[in-house]
């Protein structure tokens, strides 16, 4: 199915299920920079619709109510997504607003479901770095779900992820304790993704032997 017609019949269904309020937020709510990130992020990531809930209604700290522009709903995660352009988000905002978008956020992760955002420019400009990141939020909760062939297995996803948070070179040592893997296994993995440019080997003292590991710049990108 092209995405226009599939768009359409995404958008008349959630129209047809609210009244009030709620359907009028969807007509008036879902324009350019939306339908934008559903072209060119969530498609081509996705492939359908299904479980995306556009301008969803969830109420704030103070008991009011609030629209973000999509939520992504599981049984395995409750996903804020919000679109945001500089102007509205950083130029027009004045310090009240500014406090409120974070005290909601929180609250919102207090009531169980993840919040990120995009950039409006990055989602226009930058898409094939949008559906890297979100790909890797979604892989995280549930990998085998996204429509096509992953394209990192889960045990190097996980390897990326440890060395993104350890922010440093990676060690067989760090792979074999964070997997409860034996020390071949930890070293070939590694291997395995030097192989395909993603890590860049270290030798140690006189050039011997590889001793650690370093994430090439942006070469993950696309990878999740």
């Amino acid at each position: 199915m092209e995405f226009e017609h599939a768009h359409d019949e995404f958008i008349h269904l959630h129209l047809n299920r609210r009244s009030g309020e709620r359907r009028g937020r969807l007509e008036r709510g879902h324009r350019e920079a939306e339908k934008l990130f559903c072209r060119k992020v969530w498609w081509p990531l996705n492939g359908k619709f299904d479980d995306l809930h556009p301008e969803f209604e969830v109420l704030d700290w103070r008991g009011r109510s609030y629209f973000c522009d999509f939520a992504y709903l599981t049984p395995n995660l409750r996903l804020m997504i919000e679109i945001k352009g500089f102007g509205p988000h950083v130029t027009d905002m004045d310090r009240q607003k500014y406090c409120n978008e974070l005290n909601r956020e929180t609250f919102l992760t207090a009531m169980g479901y993840r919040v990120i955002s995009f950039a409006y420019d990055d989602v226009s400009q930058r898409a094939d770095l949008c559906i890297t990141l979100l790909r890797m939020v979604l892989n995280h909760y549930q990998p085998n779900e996204l429509s096509g062939e992953s394209r990192l297995k889960v045990s190097e996803r996980e390897i990326l992820r440890l060395a993104y948070t350890l922010a440093r070179p990676i060690r067989p040592i760090d792979v074999k304790t964070h997997l409860s893997i034996n020390h071949r296994t930890a070293v070939r993995l590694l291997q395995g993704l030097c192989d395909r440019g993603i890590l860049l080997p270290i030798a140690g003292a006189e050039d011997k032997h590889v001793v650690k590991y370093a994430l090439r710049p942006q070469a993950s990108q696309g990878l999740w």
